[in-house]
């Protein structure tokens, strides 16, 4: 996919892999939004992303993305700023078994969030001229044995009959 001159989203954008893909975007000629809840690295990340590529190709939004009014806003900021948009990365996550329902809100509910969100904004059919939508997971949803995976199987079929 050519990116040149698109308009990405990436939440859990200021650090880790957020913060690598994108750098991976701007070096292909994409203007990004970075979405991250801390302010800190957020703005740390945008600095350092404007000594490298053009200040105007980036723009930090603090959002917690399990709060579904700011992360509607965000969205509606990055329309406003950049005119557009085609590209949403969805990838803020967390590991915190303790808090495991603040794990389901970042990790699947505002994924599913941001997906509808992103459709909402590239539709054709709403004014957008379409696009792509990347949605991060871990190895934590992946079985690690044939044994599981053919015992999960297992299961599957007999509760489906």
């Amino acid at each position: 996919m050519h990116v040149n001159g698109k308009v990405a989203l990436v939440t859990g954008g200021a650090q880790g892999i957020g913060r690598a893909f994108v750098q991976a975007l701007l070096g292909k000629g994409a203007k990004v939004a970075l979405l991250d809840r801390n302010p800190e690295a957020g703005q740390q990340s945008k600095a350092a992303l404007d000594e490298q590529f053009e200040a105007q190709r980036t723009v930090f939004i603090q959002c917690d993305v399990t709060d579904t009014e700011q992360l509607k806003g965000a969205f509606k900021k990055v329309i406003e700023h950049f005119g557009r948009l085609d590209i949403v990365v969805n990838n803020a996550g967390v590991n915190n078994e303790k808090d495991w329902e603040s794990t389901i809100q970042i990790n699947l509910t505002s994924v599913i969030r941001g997906t509808y969100l992103g459709l909402e904004y590239m539709r054709k059919g709403n004014g957008g001229d379409g696009g792509v939508i990347i949605n991060i997971s871990s190895l934590a949803g992946s079985s690690y044995s044939g044994g599981t995976r053919a015992s999960m199987w297992s299961c599957s079929a007999v509760t489906a009959q």
